[in-house]
């Protein structure tokens, strides 16, 4: 699901020993930004925007000081949030429909019902029923694969369940005729792609669109062809590196065997049952998208309508004799699903309480974003719209080295970039298509992510060998990126 940083990932260095890359919770992080935030509001002054048009936007130049207002309290009250209760404030503040109540409830209920998905084996057990028994005798496999991930990514923020997905799968890749790198991009790089290109991934773009005000899953028109080019372009590269390897024709990266430990109960067949659980998941994507489109369904909506893709999918796994799928177990794979999550939506909580800190998000009220805001936009006034853009789409890529959740980078930078984009000329939509590029394509490289670290030593691969092979497509992908942003931009998407 949404990508999180875990324990600290180790990095293999040239004369063989283990470098820790020892990087800051991300929570940690928060609470250090909480602290700067409240010091700066002793320290500078905030203040307010005009605003005019449907729906409303900052008017450029209308900013206007206020030298009394006062600065955050230790302690808040129901007029102002204070440092020791931001995070209570955070996670209070607004109603169903807000970037933060109703956000940190679509994050808890759809972890819960991805977990009763996962707990099915619906989805391993498909790819298992569709490996060879020996030797591969062309790639059509790994393309299904690829392509698969990238929908699991681009639909419900598949990241770490590639872990478990290589685990299984890079055994029999192996046999037949593969090395770890083919198993890392089929189960990874394909969700990173998907996760990076959706419309509709619920970790990074809903959010991303509800803080940016704009209606969930808008700009499909661009984001779906742009999905399915960079899908194509993956499996393309992954065709070529799997069969040079596969024909001899290129070293193979990783051990030549990994053992299977696989058990009886990862190499279940795929039964009707199983079927049955992904049509319910496809038929949920669908009527998601349908809800969306034609009857403007939003947060809640969306949160009911997995909450009813997971009754749905309880009760065929009860009832269809899926193994370890009692209504019990259900509920605990719920629980965990949740749990797994419920990270992320303190971090949603915690960055609206730093907002609250700074005085809030409202630019026709006194605050200290407001001041930001007008600082950085005097710093762009001076430069082409366009490389606003492509330093928007950089900003988030280095970004994400530091905070490796989706959901966690946009609940801090989109507050700051979609209100810079209105004061730039950019449009929100670019501001959102940037940061999504930028977040989900770096995945790919960065150290930081433990769902990388874990998919390679699932794999056999070192870091230090992946990065070797990686820097190119990386930045061919960087490359492509950047022109998707910059002709977003010229198109006024």
């Amino acid at each position: 699901m949404s990508n999180s940083p875990g324990s600290e990932p180790a990095v293999e260095t040239k004369n063989g020993r283990s470098l820790s890359v020892a990087m800051p919770d991300t929570f940690i992080i928060m609470i250090v930004l909480a602290f700067l935030a409240w010091a700066a509001t002793f320290l500078f002054v905030p203040g307010h925007f005009e605003v005019a048009g449907d729906p409303a936007r900052i008017v450029p130049g209308s900013f206007n000081a206020a030298p009394d207002a006062s600065p955050a309290p230790i302690m808040g009250d129901e007029t102002r949030t204070g440092i020791l209760d931001f995070l209570f404030a955070g996670l209070i503040s607004g109603d169903r429909y807000s970037p933060a109540i109703g956000l940190i409830a679509l994050l808890l209920v759809i972890g819960g019902t991805f977990g009763i998905v996962m707990r099915t084996r619906a989805v391993d057990n498909a790819m298992l029923a569709a490996l060879p028994g020996g030797k591969a005798e062309n790639e059509w496999l790994l393309i299904g694969i690829f392509v698969a991930s990238s929908i699991g990514g681009a639909t419900i923020g598949m990241s770490e369940e590639a872990i478990a997905l290589t685990l299984v799968l890079a055994p029999a890749l192996s046999r037949a005729g593969y090395d770890g790198v083919t198993a890392v991009l089929a189960c990874f790089m394909g969700t990173q792609v998907g996760f990076g290109t959706s419309w509709m991934n619920p970790f990074s773009v809903i959010i991303a669109q509800s803080i940016s005000d704009l209606a969930p899953m808008s700009g499909m028109a661009l984001r779906i062809p742009m999905w399915a080019g960079f899908t194509a372009l993956g499996a393309i590269f992954l065709w070529h590196y799997a069969r040079s390897v596969r024909l001899g024709k290129r070293a193979p990266i990783g051990p030549a065997c990994i053992a299977d430990t696989a058990s009886e109960a990862d190499t279940a067949k795929f039964g009707v049952a199983h079927k049955l659980v992904l049509l319910i998941f496809l038929a949920t994507v669908c009527w998601v998208g349908w809800g969306v489109a034609s009857r403007g369904y939003y947060l809640a909506e969306i949160t009911a309508q997995f909450f009813a893709m997971g009754i749905a999918v309880s009760l065929v796994a009860r009832f269809g004799g899926i193994a370890n799928c009692s209504f019990n177990e259900l509920m605990d794979a719920f629980r965990h699903g949740a749990a797994q999550l419920l990270p992320a939506a303190l971090i949603v909580g915690a960055a609206k309480g730093i907002l609250l800190l700074l005085g809030g998000d409202d630019p026709q009220s006194t605050s200290l974003l407001n001041t930001l805001l007008d600082a950085l936009s005097s710093l762009t006034s001076s430069a082409p719209e366009w490389l606003t853009a492509w330093i928007m789409f950089l900003s988030q890529s280095v970004f994400n080295f530091f905070v490796a959740s989706g959901s966690s980078q946009a609940s801090i930078t989109m507050p700051i970039m979609a209100p810079l984009a209105d004061l730039s000329g950019v449009t929100r939509q670019t501001a959102v298509l940037a940061f999504q590029l930028g977040d989900g394509l770096t995945n790919l490289v960065i150290p930081t992510s433990a769902p990388l670290i874990g998919v390679l030593a699932a794999a056999g691969v070192r870091y230090s060998e992946w990065l070797v092979f990686a820097w190119k497509p990386m930045l061919a992908l960087m490359a492509i990126a950047s022109a998707v942003v910059l002709g977003a931009h010229a198109a006024g998407f």
